[in-house]
């Protein structure tokens, strides 16, 4: 059934605004990555329970995906990504007075909630952006976590050289607000909504899930990884994921639509999207301790905290470069290819982390490579997954993707802490880090990424469209009778009080944002459209002195015509004379 119509007018500020939204998500996430190795001494509490520290954020971040995801196609995306900033701000400003272990985890987890603001401005971008502009702009929004997180490392590393730590977390808070400001001011409501009601029972499940996993990772070390409490804890993890699942195929409106997820394209979509995150956090957990620890170690590189942050910096700044380069590859290739290039591209520059990690100049090479690969990993994620869903379920599919990036950190996080805090060695009752434990490191995420590219081989070619029906040109691409034409979508435009428009352009849009065919209406406002196979798709339509419309609709096959009317409003004067 066709969804409600949205307008593409005010969008010249979203993209950027959005953007910046996931900056300042990245910001949080990374914002103590400068002071992890002194997160025991500032907490006073052992190296283990001051992971949490991290973890705990990544792992909210991991729930509040799908969260999120979902009550904005059921209640406003715009909506939930504002409420997604205020519950940040929030636990901002709790870090920001508290040395206390567990008011601080609690103000982290409150933190982590903003990582539902990527895939609703993803689902925003979708609703409100022409085809043409779709693709470099969800581009850039899926690689803002790297680009805040690598534009964050020196800052942040400056403040904490130089103020009280605690300066970190006001930092955030007044970002959130900024954050906040600027998408009420620029950024319209989607009109889209899904149907259904919130599934608060598949959201408790998945969290509780997710904290059994997550538990026995950060703590196996210290529990030994044979003992009763690890493997009962892996056990109930297990268990609940399979009620869980059980519990969602059996509802009509789930948090995680799992028929969707079992789709080959989107399944190992996000399958990949865990390999990418454990290597994207890997980097930023071992490159800034290797850089400060103090160079009597033989290995240690002697940086200052804020040299540290800087040599590490390129990694968020080459992944906003690439957002551009993406664009161009995946208009050419399609995003399959360009994900598959950015996982080899992150290993190439894995396997050459393993020999580079004698000077400070060798680390930045590091992260510009790396950087450059995860930048065209991120954005490729997009892509696929709104390429295999229906337009009203953007916002849940992406906060699924998300979510499977958010279990890739969260995991990498608590497995790189393990790993190098059980290969430390200690001195004066100080654990130091080893560089066997930051080899091992580079392994694992080596390993992960090559998993990725594996599963990325199996996805689905890019498709070639194949238009029955095209308009040759805007002005000579007049419609034949509707009658004589086998469409699969149809109907009429319409202006002021019912009136027909003739000579529209209407466009079909297919779930990849390209270009799938085109036609003019004819005297009577109608216009017939072939497509070039079933399932989601969009439809604009533009028309001198009105404004621009677009409408999302599926096609179920076979040899079905879907009827869809598209609406135009009169323009206002300063949209006629903003394009003319």
């Amino acid at each position: 059934m066709p969804q409600p119509t949205t307008s593409t007018r005010r969008t010249g500020g979203v993209v950027p605004v959005l953007a910046f939204a996931g900056i300042v998500v990245a910001v949080m996430q990374t914002l103590l990555v400068p002071v992890i190795k002194d997160l025991p001494e500032l907490l006073d509490t052992s190296p283990s329970n001051a992971t949490w520290v991290m973890t705990a954020t990544l792992l909210a971040g991991a729930v509040s995906t799908p969260i999120m995801g979902r009550l904005g196609d059921l209640a406003g995306k715009r909506r939930m990504l504002i409420t997604s900033l205020a519950i940040m701000v929030v636990g901002s400003l709790i870090c920001g007075f508290t040395d206390q272990l567990l008011v601080m985890i609690a103000g982290r987890v409150l933190q982590g909630f903003a990582m539902g603001a990527i895939p609703l401005g993803i689902g925003l971008m979708r609703d409100m952006l022409p085809a043409e502009k779709l693709g470099s702009a969800m581009a850039l929004m899926s690689s803002s976590i790297g680009v805040g997180g690598g534009l964050a490392l020196p800052v942040a590393a400056l403040v904490a050289q130089h103020a009280d730590w605690h300066a970190l977390f006001f930092g955030a808070a007044g970002l959130g607000v900024l954050s906040i400001v600027l998408t009420l001011a620029v950024v319209p409501e989607s009109p889209l909504r899904a149907r259904g009601s919130f599934d608060v029972a598949g959201a408790l499940g998945l969290t509780l899930g997710l904290v059994l996993l997550l538990l026995p990772i950060t703590k196996g070390s210290d529990w030994g990884w044979g003992s009763g409490t690890t493997l009962g804890l892996f056990g109930a993890a297990i268990v609940v994921f399979l009620a869980w699942g059980f519990m969602e195929l059996r509802l009509k409106a789930p948090l995680v639509d799992l028929r969707t997820t079992a789709r080959r394209e989107v399944l190992l979509t996000n399958l990949a999207s865990i390999m990418v995150g454990v290597a994207f956090y890997a980097i930023s957990l071992v490159l800034p301790q290797l850089l400060q620890l103090p160079s009597a170690t033989g290995y240690g590189l002697g940086q200052s905290m804020v040299v540290a942050g800087l040599c590490v910096a390129p990694l968020g700044l080459t992944m906003m470069f690439t957002a551009p380069v993406y664009a161009r590859l995946s208009a050419r290739f399609g995003p399959k290819v360009t994900l598959i290039l950015g996982m080899l591209i992150i290993a190439i520059g894995y396997g050459a982390g393993l020999g580079l990690m004698s000077a400070a100049w060798q680390t930045v090479v590091i992260s510009v490579v790396i950087g450059a690969g995860i930048g065209l990993a991120y954005s490729s994620l997009p892509a696929l997954i709104i390429g295999a869903v229906d337009p009203s379920e953007t916002g849940a599919a992406n906060g699924l993707n998300t979510l499977m990036r958010s279990i890739g950190t969260s995991v990498s996080s608590a497995v790189i802490g393990m790993v190098l805090a059980n290969t430390a060695t200690h001195a004066g009752g100080v654990a130091i880090p080893t560089m066997h434990g930051f080899r091992l490191s580079f392994l694992i995420a080596t390993g992960a990424v090559v998993v990725g590219v594996l599963l990325a081989l199996f996805l689905p070619g890019r498709r070639k469209p194949v238009v029955q029906l095209r308009a040759s040109s805007e002005e000579d691409a007049v419609l034949a009778r509707t009658e004589e034409t086998l469409a699969a979508f149809r109907g009429r435009v319409l202006g002021a009080e019912g009136a027909p428009v003739a000579r529209a352009r209407v466009t079909l849009i297919d779930r990849r944002g390209r270009q799938a065919g085109a036609a003019l209406t004819d005297a009577e406002g109608r216009y017939a459209l072939s497509v070039p196979a079933q399932g989601p798709y969009v439809l604009a339509a533009k028309a001198p002195g009105h404004a621009p419309r677009a409408a999302a609709a599926t096609h179920h096959g076979e040899d079905r015509t879907v009827q869809l009317d598209l609406a135009l409003e009169a323009a206002s004067a300063s949209e006629e004379a903003a394009r003319g």
